[in-house]
Parts: structure tokens; sequence; C-alpha cells
């Protein structure tokens, strides 16, 4: 696998920040206001007003993408190897599980980025490979009308090859996507895009996992409080 430039691509992307603020930390500062959405994750009064303000359809996605409580949490190893493994397929120097929220898009794993958690939401990457269901190609981001724009493309990074499979839910969410990254024009094989999809729907299956956890604990806490 090829790892030159990585420290250099890691350097580039300037927006980026690492959050140490996590869900559960979020929870434990609710106060009586707070309540249980049916997707059964909890929210504290007014932690995600930046999500006000959009349509329903994309509302609804957003909240969807919130309920797992991924996102500004610590790196999980089965997302960092799902990274990994993607990465080594594609013999890509980067690759990533992402999540698309409003006004950024959360890095849920990242190989090749060390301490990279967050990017731009500029369209013509993530933010346009969530808007379908297949798997969306960009071979040469150089000359391509959706992705040329971006400052990923025309920056320090250069990026040129980019693929993405979409990360569905169970009830139909596009959340993120899980994709590989180069900073040379190429192509990809349809076996390869097809193992793209397997490992997006590894993480859609860990998600539900992960939620099954989440509504376990707060039906536990709710269980505890009727008792007392």
């Amino acid at each position: 696998m090829r790892h030159s430039g990585v420290e250099s691509i890691s350097t580039a992307i300037c927006c980026a920040r690492a959050y140490s603020t996590t869900a559960l930390a979020q929870q434990a500062r609710c106060n009586d206001s707070d309540h249980l959405g049916e997707e059964g994750s909890m929210r504290c009064s007014g932690t995600y007003e930046y999500l006000d303000s959009v349509d329903p359809e994309e509302q609804a996605r957003l909240d969807a993408v919130r309920r797992y409580q991924l996102v500004d949490e610590p790196v999980e190893d089965t997302y960092e190897r799902i990274a990994f493994v993607a990465a080594a397929l594609f013999d890509t120097p980067i690759a990533t599980v992402s999540l698309v929220e409003q006004h950024r898009v959360w890095l849920a794993a990242a190989y090749g980025l060390p301490d990279v958690r967050e990017v731009g939401p500029e369209p013509g990457l993530c933010a346009s490979a969530i808007a379908q269901d297949g798997v969306y190609v960009v071979n040469n981001a150089a000359t391509d009308p959706r992705t040329r724009a971006h400052p990923l493309v025309y920056g320090e990074l250069g990026l040129r090859f980019y693929a993405a499979a979409p990360i569905r839910t169970h009830d139909g969410y596009r959340l993120g996507t899980v994709n590989v990254i180069d900073n040379r024009p190429r192509e990809a094989t349809k076996r390869q895009l097809s193992a793209l999809e397997h490992m997006a729907a590894i993480v859609s299956d860990e998600l539900e996992l992960r939620l099954m956890v989440i509504r376990s604990a707060v039906a536990e806490e709710r269980m505890r409080e009727t008792v007392n």
C-alpha cells in the first residue's frame, strides 16, 4: 500500500478539527427538559440548534444521523478496520467512514488522515454521494464538473479519485459513506465497487446494533426511575 504524502495530505485539510466531547457526556449534562425521541436517542434542549431551518425530509435524515450517537465520539475499532480494509482493497492512501451533517462531514474513521475528524460539506463528494443509492465514482476530480470546484480538489490535497458507497439505514436514510480517496486519477473495477457497497452495509448493520444498545440503556434507565 502506498503511504507517500499522507502527512502532507493530513495537514492540508485546514477545516478539520478534532472533537473530544462525546454524545454520552452531552447526555450527562441534560436537565429536566431533556426528551427522548421516537428513534430512542436522548437529546438535550438546544444542543443541536444548527439542525433547524431545513426541509422536513432532510431534518428526518439529520435526526437519523444523530440517533446512533456516533458523531463527536472517539474513533472506534470497528469503523477504523473498515476504513483500513477499503484502502487496502483499492490501494488508496485514504479511506473514510463518514456521516454527513448539515454543516460538516464527520469522519467516524479516517485511514491515512491521522487526527482529522471532519471536513466541509461542499457538494461534489460525500454530500453528493448520499443523494443516490448506488456507488458514486469520480475518476478524475480535476475535470469532472461535479467536483472540480471542491476545495479538496483544487487545494493542496489535490484529490483526484473518489469512490463512495452510501451507508443506508434499515428505514431508508442515507447517513454518509464508506469512501476511498487518491491524489491521482484512476479507474475502479466492478468487483471493488461491489465490495465497497458491502462494507457500507456492514457499517449499517453495526449502527443498528449500536442503536439496540442505546435503546436498551434508555429502557433500563426508565425502569430504574419508575422503581425509584
